[in-house]
């Protein structure tokens, strides 16, 4: 009984043996009489080459594909792009792929400009005296000194207003004897006479106290003191003792400082962005850790033609005045835009004439989709075209997968 089963089986292994070989044969035969269509990259069927060897990306070895085998050495991912790569699991973490999201997002437009501080010209006041006459005493005596509105300037010896005072006082003096005149007529006169000479004291800018303390003391006043018209910083001074002025001498430039002009220089691409009252912020290395806010009051109507800027003037409050005219600083203009399709800035590889992302297409494929950008803020962008909203995109290590997907293109073409 034993013998026979050793028997037996060593007639099946002999059996097994024979068919396999005969098997092996045919099929070494079929494989040796096909000719091989081409050779493709296990790893990225997609790389085709007419010869076998070394795939240039991975390194490889080629497998040829024979005729009815195309469908398995097919795009293993069909309908992707050319230039698309796949990359394992393992290869993804090594180069530090990292991935985000196009979305719907509410954004807020962003233009920086250079800008410079200012005087605000609706706050500046020129002092001139009304009177011809000479210059006595002078009380703000430097440029830059502070000044409150009524402090005293200086004082001027004028003949005129000396003699208006003269007058002044004798028509007083007239109206008071004509009190007990029965003529009424002739109080009514005395009267006009000196109200017509306060009046002229008065548009000589001489105040209502001086002149009722003359009426009261019946003594005219050598000297007409001339008061800041505002409070704020003398910018100007030409105001110097014994020196005879004129109507038209500009004797000091006042400016109030508790608001501000800045004038920011926009580059005429943008200029479509700036509107009247959009909100601003303004820093300066002068002035570090600080931000002011301010709102954009005028926009120039013309182009600088030597640096294509449009100059736009935006006005700021200045508390505990540490905007100074002529410092210079950086000005960012903000505007609501409505909601928009963004990806991280990271995102986006930008060689100049064309911008592009990959996209996750899945199974360790992705798609370089090349795209059009908009507008940039706070690390997004804005995607005009080629995404939709809800695709995963690479954020990080996008530059590696274009080195890749280049050198494949290229060794596709050298083939």
């Amino acid at each position: 009984m034993k013998r026979l089963a050793i028997v037996l089986l060593a007639a099946a292994a002999f059996a097994g043996g024979f068919g396999y070989a005969r098997w092996f044969g045919k099929t070494a035969q079929a494989s040796a009489g096909r000719k091989p269509l081409y050779w493709v990259d296990p790893m990225h069927p997609w790389y085709k080459s007419q010869q076998p060897g070394i795939a240039p990306d991975c390194g490889m070895k080629l497998v040829a594909v024979y005729p009815g085998d195309e469908a398995r050495f097919g795009n293993a991912n069909p309908g992707l792009a050319e230039g698309s790569v796949a990359v394992s699991p393992e290869k993804q973490q090594l180069i530090g792929v990292e991935y985000g999201t196009a979305e719907y997002e509410t954004v807020s437009d962003t233009i920086r400009a250079s800008a410079r501080v200012a005087m605000d010209e609706r706050r500046i006041a020129k002092v001139h005296s009304k009177l011809d006459g000479w210059i006595d005493q002078v009380f703000v005596d430097f440029t830059g000194k502070q000044v409150k509105q009524g402090d005293p300037l200086l004082t001027i010896y004028s003949p005129e207003a000396l003699a208006t005072q003269q007058e002044y006082i004798l028509a007083i003096k007239a109206r008071e004897l004509m009190h007990a005149n029965p003529i009424h007529e002739m109080l009514d006169s005395t009267e006009n006479l000196v109200a017509a000479a306060r009046k002229r004291l008065e548009l000589w800018d001489i105040g209502d106290d001086e002149i009722d303390r003359m009426a009261r003391s019946g003594e005219t006043q050598k000297n007409v003191t001339l008061r800041a018209p505002i409070s704020g910083f003398v910018m100007e001074r030409n105001a110097f003792p014994k020196e005879r002025v004129t109507a038209d001498t500009a004797l000091y430039t006042v400016a109030d400082l508790s608001s501000v002009w800045v004038i920011a220089d926009v580059f005429e691409y943008e200029a479509s962005g700036v509107q009247l009252h959009q909100a601003a912020t303004l820093t300066l290395d002068a002035v570090p850790g600080r931000t002011f806010t301010g709102r954009v009051s005028y926009i120039l109507p013309q182009v600088d033609p030597a640096t294509r800027t449009l100059k736009v003037r935006i006005d700021f409050d200045n508390p505990g005045l540490a905007l100074k005219p002529d410092m210079y600083g950086q000005v960012e203009l903000h505007s609501e835009s409505g909601r928009r399709l963004v990806v991280p800035e990271s995102a986006v590889l930008d060689s100049g004439d064309r911008q592009m992302v990959f996209v996750d297409r899945g199974n360790g494929y992705f798609e370089p989709r090349p795209v059009r950008v908009g507008a940039r803020a706070d690390g997004r962008v804005e995607i005009l075209g080629g995404l939709r909203a809800g695709e995963r995109i690479v954020t990080s290590g996008n530059f590696l997968l274009d080195s890749e997907s280049q050198l494949q293109r290229a060794g596709g073409a050298a083939k």
